[in-house]
């Protein structure tokens, strides 16, 4: 544990954009979805930024998005891989208690966040073996590579302060993913990182150089190309796409907040698209965020060119960690999931279990009726 300041000292208040920016930019990284610039790109919310004090000392910074129950002045506030503070302060309770305190003010009956603290991680072979066992169904049923103390704690910690943990959903659900999988990059070069990755997907990447397939990075005009591609993989594989427009939306606000934080990356064929996908880069922590690829010539493996040229990209700025993003923790090989686990897996990473999302009721009766109204919508 970290020493700090009495817990009489701690403090949360509004701060700016510019007071929230800069003090992310003084760590070596966070989440994007805790960027000022990401509440403009939620903007069927409400967003607000708080700063975490100790004395005079700033310790910590959130990205709340407020959604109002409809005709009240209440809010759900949503802190989605949030905030960003030191989850190994030994005040950390009292942190939490002034955040919660400080939100009902403004109008909250209810809060959630989710802490992009690490439970536990499982290396590939593990998986990989996990997958092939015909008794193991679930990866969180699975002996993990590493536990964390850390996470354990503040699984404990917010238990007994009344929070909620959300349960785990089939499937991909709304909010953030409690898997991921990341592929760890620091102190690591080209030949290690292909080295680590699967039969499959080096003879992959081979292919696809062979067959010419050139991975370029594109232009905010190229987000029209980029998005038929994604409707075409949402219609595949059965999911709502998202419109133009919200891609639009962050390319423009992450890019003004800070050049070059969300990328667009496209893969041709003799000069059709055959992959295409978004990068999000904070510090030390990239993100592959949305990803597309049609059905016309997925023989020369775009999609694999794709994610290999995106991660030379964030190797060679100085990135520790290539995030993958979500996955579900099935390992049943009937399950339409299991073919995007098993193809991040082929990259010899990790999968990584965070802690989760936690409710904290501060109005039990419009938490509950406003939890009805999400489940009916």
């Amino acid at each position: 544990m970290t020493s700090s300041p009495s817990s009489a000292d701690v403090a949360v208040r509004t701060i700016s954009s510019d007071e929230h920016l800069a003090y992310l930019r003084s760590l070596p990284s966070a989440s994007f979805l805790q960027t000022p610039a990401w509440g403009q790109v939620k903007s069927d919310w409400m967003s607000h930024s708080l700063g975490f004090f100790a004395g005079s000392v700033m310790v910590g910074a959130g990205l709340v998005l407020l959604r109002p129950i409809p005709l009240l002045r209440r809010f759900l506030a949503y802190l989605p891989e949030g905030p960003t503070l030191d989850w190994s302060r030994d005040d950390l309770p009292a942190v939490i208690q002034a955040m919660a305190a400080h939100l009902e003010k403004l109008g909250a009956f209810g809060i959630r966040m989710g802490p992009p603290v690490v439970l536990r991680r499982w290396e590939a072979a593990t998986i990989k073996s996990a997958i092939a066992d015909p008794a193991a169904h679930r990866l969180s049923e699975v002996r993990p590579d590493e536990r964390s103390d850390l996470g354990a704690r503040l699984s404990s910690l917010l238990e007994r302060g009344g929070w909620r943990q959300q349960p785990p959903a089939p499937g991909f659900t709304a909010g953030q993913p409690r898997f991921n999988f990341w592929l760890p990059l620091k102190g690591r070069d080209e030949d290690d990182v292909l080295a680590g990755m699967n039969q499959q997907w080096r003879r992959n990447i081979k292919k696809a150089a062979k067959a010419g397939v050139a991975v370029d990075v594109g232009r905010r005009e190229d987000l029209p190309a980029f998005h038929q591609a994604y409707v075409e993989t949402a219609a595949r594989d059965g999911f709502t796409p998202r419109p133009l427009a919200y891609f639009e939306t962050m390319y423009d606000a992450l890019n003004t907040e800070h050049p070059n934080r969300m990328r667009l990356y496209l893969a041709h064929h003799e000069d059709v698209l055959v992959a295409a996908g978004t990068m999000v880069r904070v510090g030390e922590h990239a993100w592959y965020s949305y990803g597309a690829s049609t059905t016309t010539n997925r023989e020369v493996r775009g999609s694999n060119a794709l994610q290999w040229e995106m991660m030379r990209a964030a190797m060679a700025e100085g990135a520790a960690v290539y995030d993958l993003r979500g996955i579900t923790d099935t390992l049943d090989e009937s399950d339409p999931h299991i073919g995007l686990l098993q193809f991040k897996v082929g990259t010899g990473g990790q999968a990584v279990e965070y802690v989760g999302e936690w409710d904290l009721p501060l109005s039990p009766l419009l938490y509950r009726a406003f939890d009805l109204y999400l489940r009916r919508r």
